[in-house]
């Protein structure tokens, strides 16, 4: 088995490291290119020419029209502004969502939803965690007001996939406003967004090895929004404040290393994906696994379901003590194994416990065996 080693991070679905890449791209705007973007002399045009070139970079990659991709803090922010957007200005009184999003749309849902602005309604899950289109399209006929139906693209606990083109093309037949929360796709999946019926999609560097703190926010250019950060005119008056320059910079610079290597990235994530589900299986008496590994579904995510007994109810402890870092479901309520909302809505026995492992480009077979290893004494 050969020493262990340092730390063992299985969480990249959380975060990632910063490419050291990225780093040295970001690093001038930390030290002597720190014009404000707004200045009009020299240095300041210097950095809003470095933002205008990132823009046009992410927008030529996501085939998007840079005019249609605007700079946020975060999938977090982006999915709250295209939310409210949608409710506002677009004119949206009924939200279709489902019971698995992201908490950055759960609960800015259930903000507005409180504030009596829109009606809710679920989308059915079919039992492996897919949302069931028909049950979608039953929604959208029977809605007598303007839907916004808001759906992620890859489910961050379960990896779970959405075709976004039939969802899209549903969304289209019935003139709603189409919303999909594509942070943990975006820099791991090539998009089209030219031929993607979608109105707003969102991103997050921090998924794909760029830093933390900045984001994407794509608006279709068929749909008008206000700004919902009110301030100065940055961002083509749609975002005011500072722009976060070296974010912006390492943003565009880490989708760019993301696109040029993701053809040998995701196969090799995707054996590491798959090498430890036959490791798992071989280890562990019943175990299952939550989702659809196999099928429509992230190559960075597994979700593993162990029964529970009074050894795996510690077990993320127990991992942490051995400098494995995983999470119980979602990072967002790790600590508490019953914190995820999406392992209740898919599997609600009691009697199971999940273990989220995301992979990334860094990690490594010896890893898995080393961690299959301590499952294995643990249980």
């Amino acid at each position: 088995m050969g020493n262990q080693p340092a730390r063992i991070y299985f969480d990249n679905a959380a975060t990632t490291s910063l490419d050291p890449v990225v780093l040295e791209a970001m690093m001038p705007y930390f030290t002597e290119k720190f014009g404000n973007p707004s200045s009009i002399y020299s240095y300041g045009r210097e950095s809003r020419l470095a933002i205008e070139n990132a823009r046009k970079s992410v927008a030529k990659i996501l085939h998007a029209h840079p005019a249609e991709i605007f700079f946020t803090s975060g999938g977090t922010e982006s999915s709250n502004t295209a939310i409210n957007a949608a409710i506002h200005d677009l004119g949206c009184r009924h939200i279709i969502s489902s019971p698995l999003e992201h908490h950055a749309t759960l609960h800015t849902v259930e903000h507005l939803v409180r504030k009596g602005e829109v009606t809710l309604s679920e989308v059915k899950l079919l039992p492996d965690g897919h949302v069931d289109l028909d049950d979608l399209e039953r929604l959208l006929a029977g809605s007598t007001e303007k839907c916004l139906v808001t759906l992620m693209h890859a489910n961050n606990e379960i990896g779970n996939m959405l075709d976004l083109h039939a969802v899209g093309n549903l969304c289209k037949k019935y003139n709603a406003i189409f919303h999909s929360d594509t942070v943990q796709t975006v820099g791991h999946f090539p998009f089209d967004l030219r031929n993607t019926p979608v109105h707003f999609i969102t991103g997050a560097g921090h998924k794909f090895h760029g830093p933390k703190g900045v984001g994407i926010l794509y608006v279709n250019e068929n749909v008008q929004i206000q700004p919902y950060i009110h301030g100065g005119a940055q961002e083509r008056n749609m975002r005011a404040g500072t722009e976060n320059l070296y974010g912006i910079v390492g943003f565009a610079k880490a989708l760019e290393l993301a696109t040029e290597g993701f053809e040998a990235d995701s196969n090799y994530i995707k054996g590491l994906k798959i090498y430890m589900m036959e490791q798992v299986k071989q280890a562990l008496p019943d175990v299952d696994f939550n989702g659809d590994p196999l099928g429509r579904s992230l190559y960075t995510v597994l979700s593993v379901s162990l029964p529970m007994t009074g050894k795996s109810e510690m077990i993320l402890f127990n991992l942490d003590i051995n400098n494995i870092c995983v999470s119980g479901g979602s990072a967002c309520t790790s600590g508490a194994m019953q914190g995820s909302h999406v392992i209740a809505a898919i599997n609600n026995d009691p009697n199971r416990v999940t273990v989220r492992f995301s992979f990334s480009k860094y990690n490594t077979k010896e890893e898995i065996d080393f961690v299959v290893a301590k499952l294995k004494e643990m249980i």
